[in-house]
């Protein structure tokens, strides 16, 4: 069954603050239910499913009885920086399955001023076996990023234009963390943290959190909004495979093909890409692998203002990303959703807004690319697209 078509984003909303201390992670996801509720028109009390990523609790059984929600379906999934990709595909297909008509996903994270809470890896089955010798999420990605460069010459200046291009959006967003343009001989300057990535490659540490509201074409046409269709949709896991593991590439080599063949489009149709920015090879290989260029050529693709908007070749995180707007507790996904969403409806910053644009690809990866991740892409197009 094909999703393409049978449902809509009509709500979306990120919480403005990036340093929030005197909010709960409840309070957090309450907030940005709200907002997104209101931008799609629509209350609590129209809600009949909710999801989001399980941190606490009993997930989304906790939330909607904090929430007060009467609903008919949760879903807790939890793949890092893909979930929130992932949940608005699953939501499409429950709705056009005829489960609910109204689905409110939500997000929250306090790294900035809580920390990183991670007792569920403790058993996780591969703990015992990679723990003991001190792995680091940015020690794996630095892993990715050396084997990229030994196999296709990829360079660190490469990877620095992808920084540049987020600070440049990033100026034009009133809420990102880190507003100040930067050079690459900016990026290479900042402090190596994991040769080869500088500290500039990195993705931020905020709290906030933001939400979408996914609704039935029939609620859809109710609305006085704009609303956003759902096209296609695709999920992969990729894992170390016994040890024969390639460094090179991420499970959006399927997910990618899965998503565009259901939406009917090529990446040569993609007019705007969110792309979760956990560190600057991650949007390289990323790109790659959902077939914006070939393989091995990301570095040359992203090169000479090649994702910059409006005119880039491929116009990405408009909002400044991970990089430089906001990356709540790793679940960067759903920031990516909200500012496909504006870029779709004509709602992003002026200065980067892509004219005319109709499709959008919104891509999320979770884990580290040294070991196992979950990739999800999310293809959405304009309400009469």
């Amino acid at each position: 069954m094909s999703i393409r078509g049978k449902a809509f984003i009509a709500g979306a909303y990120e919480h403005p603050g990036r340093e929030l201390p005197d909010l709960s992670l409840a309070q957090i996801h309450a907030e940005v239910a709200l907002g997104a509720l209101a931008d799609a028109g629509l209350s609590l009390s129209d809600v009949n499913a909710y999801f989001c990523d399980g941190q606490f609790g009993f997930g989304g059984i906790s939330m909607a009885d904090y929430l007060g929600l009467s609903v008919r379906y949760t879903d807790s999934t939890n793949t890092g920086g893909s979930s929130y990709i992932g949940h608005v595909g699953h939501a499409a297909a429950a709705i056009a399955a005829g489960k609910f008509d109204v689905a409110l996903i939500t997000m929250a994270g306090k790294p900035r001023t809580q920390g990183r809470v991670r007792p569920t890896f403790q058993i996780a089955p591969e703990y015992a076996f990679e723990e003991v010798f001190g792995p680091t999420t940015l020690g794996m990605y630095a892993l990715a990023a050396s084997r990229h460069m030994y196999e296709y010459g990829t360079t660190s200046e490469q990877l620095a234009e992808i920084r540049v291009a987020a600070s440049w959006h990033a100026q034009f967003n009133p809420h990102a963390l880190m507003r100040t343009p930067v050079t690459v001989e900016d990026v290479l300057a900042s402090p190596m943290v994991s040769d080869p990535l500088h500290r500039l490659d990195s993705c931020l540490i905020t709290d906030g959190g933001g939400a979408v509201v996914v609704v039935s074409p029939d609620v859809a046409r109710s609305l006085d909004r704009q609303c956003v269709k759902v096209l296609g949709h695709g999920e992969a896991a990729k894992h170390l495979g016994g040890g024969r593991i390639d460094l090179t590439y991420t499970g959006a080599v399927w997910s990618g093909p899965q998503a565009f063949e259901e939406a009917g489009i090529t990446p040569a149709d993609v007019d705007y890409a969110s792309i979760y920015d956990s560190f600057t090879i991650t949007v390289l290989q990323i790109v790659e692998d959902l077939g914006f260029c070939e393989k091995g050529q990301g570095g040359a693709f992203v090169s000479d203002g090649g994702l910059i908007a409006p005119d880039g070749r491929l116009p990405f995180n408009t909002d400044g990303g991970g990089l430089c707007n906001n990356h709540p507790a790793s679940r960067g996904g759903m920031t990516k959703i909200i500012e496909a969403v504006r870029q779709l409806r004509g709602e992003a910053a002026p200065q980067v807004q892509v004219r005319d644009c109709e499709i959008a690809v919104a891509h999320g990866n979770g884990g580290s690319l040294a070991t196992r991740t979950g990739a999800a892409t999310l293809v959405l197009g304009r309400e009469d697209t």
